[in-house]
């Protein structure tokens, strides 16, 4: 299955063999400036996590293809000592030539991991690969057919579902910002410096989600209420989506795609 524009996605990958992909704080900030060059294009971020083995990303799709100047005239990130808001910060837009080559999400996507590996390799003098071969991106929001989480009417989009804090997207939103509770790393989600949690509750002005997405869907942080038993989700994010049992039903089947 191929990301469709207006759906929602959880996006996510792991080291080779769960090894290690952040090594310190300046790699996370390096892979959040690919994120800003390499996602923001194509979507809006409802929320990210950076873990020091693996990450997490809910996007909302706005384009599957966008024109590579997009991407090529983004400036390229360096590793280098920069404050977290300070990468977080906006980057001017391009400007677009007359000449339209198209590039997908899923490529861009693998862009961006196959870079910061490149990068990791030249830090540690290493080779070889860094994530695992498959990115999957499960879809959160409803097949065709299917009565939709959300619908939207005149520009106004309203939930649909009988207990919107019990949507699956919801509850993936909120899985997501505690991976860092967790898995023990901190006692207070807002403790974890490379989460949208901060950005989310006001204490930092980091800019690469969209807040206006997050209110649009009525995304809120209820974890306690929502999650009865964290441990049903301990083996990580395909554990959650196979066991996870709420009114919204995800698209057909994850997208996965090689890096």
């Amino acid at each position: 299955m191929q990301f469709e524009s207006g759906h929602i996605y959880h996006i996510y990958n792991q080291g080779n063999n769960h090894q290690k992909i952040f090594h310190d704080r300046e790699n996370y900030l390096f892979f959040l400036r690919k994120i800003r060059t390499h996602i923001l294009p194509f979507a809006d971020i409802l929320a990210w996590c950076l873990m020091p083995n693996h990450f997490h990303l809910m996007v909302y799709v706005n384009h599957t293809e966008v024109d590579e100047q997009l991407i090529a005239n983004n400036p390229g990130p360096t590793i280098s000592r920069t404050r977290i808001d300070t990468t977080l910060a906006a980057i001017p837009g391009p400007t677009l030539s007359s000449t339209r080559n198209l590039i997908s999400f899923n490529k861009s996507i693998g862009i961006m991991l196959a870079s910061y590996t490149r990068a990791i390799n030249n830090q540690f003098n290493w080779s070889g690969s860094l994530f695992r071969s498959e990115t999957k991106a499960v879809c959160l929001m409803e097949v065709k057919g299917i009565s939709p989480a959300w619908v939207t009417s005149m520009g106004i989009t309203q939930i649909t579902v009988h207990d919107p804090d019990l949507d699956y997207p919801n509850v993936c939103f909120n899985y997501i910002l505690n991976n860092p509770v967790k898995d023990k790393l901190v006692s207070k989600p807002e403790d974890w410096e490379f989460s949208s949690f901060s950005d989310f509750i006001g204490n930092r002005n980091g800019s690469l989600i969209s807040k206006k997405r997050i209110e649009e869907f009525g995304l809120r942080w209820l974890w306690i209420s929502i999650i009865k038993s964290e441990s049903d989700f301990e083996s990580g994010p395909d554990s959650f989506h196979a066991k996870i049992k709420l009114p919204a039903r995800r698209c057909t089947r994850p997208t996965a795609f090689l890096i």
